[in-house]
């Protein structure tokens, strides 16, 4: 085995992104416990929120989450009343997400979300907005796709 190295981990780009991935996720936790939501479940309900009607292909897309983490997750949200799957009157192989109205009324509230944990960091919106698309670039190089 090599050596050990002297920097520190935070000097590695991979582990200040997990690092700051998690923190962003802890910070969401609290707020999110008011509406009974786990962080990935928020992020189907903002790309529903966005779209109100999808199929689990487009919405798997959108959220960048895969089918085998997705499924469960609709499945939770339909159990909570918050969307619907039905079967596509075009194809009915396929059944597309929709919105329910408890799930609309969710989002006028839970959409204050962002700007609370915003609310909680000392970047200025124009660096938050370039932090965006540096992740974005990143995601974008390492996927080939955005």
């Amino acid at each position: 085995m090599g050596e050990l190295s002297t920097e520190n981990l935070s000097d590695n780009v991979c582990f200040s992104l997990y690092t700051a991935c998690n923190a962003l996720i802890r910070a969401y936790r609290p707020l999110l416990e008011q509406y009974d939501l786990t962080y990935p479940q928020y992020l189907v309900m903002q790309s529903l929120w966005i779209v109100s009607e999808t199929s689990l292909t487009e919405l798997s897309s959108a959220t960048k989450l895969d089918m085998g983490t997705l499924t469960p997750i609709v499945k939770r949200l339909e159990l909570k009343l918050l969307l619907t799957r039905c079967i596509d009157p075009n194809d009915e192989r396929k059944k597309v997400i929709s919105l329910t109205h408890e799930g609309l009324v969710m989002k006028q509230n839970a959409l204050q979300l962002k700007q609370q944990l915003l609310d909680k960091m000392s970047l200025s919106t124009e660096d938050i907005e370039q932090l965006r698309r540096l992740c974005l670039g990143v995601i974008e190089d390492l996927n080939g796709q955005c």
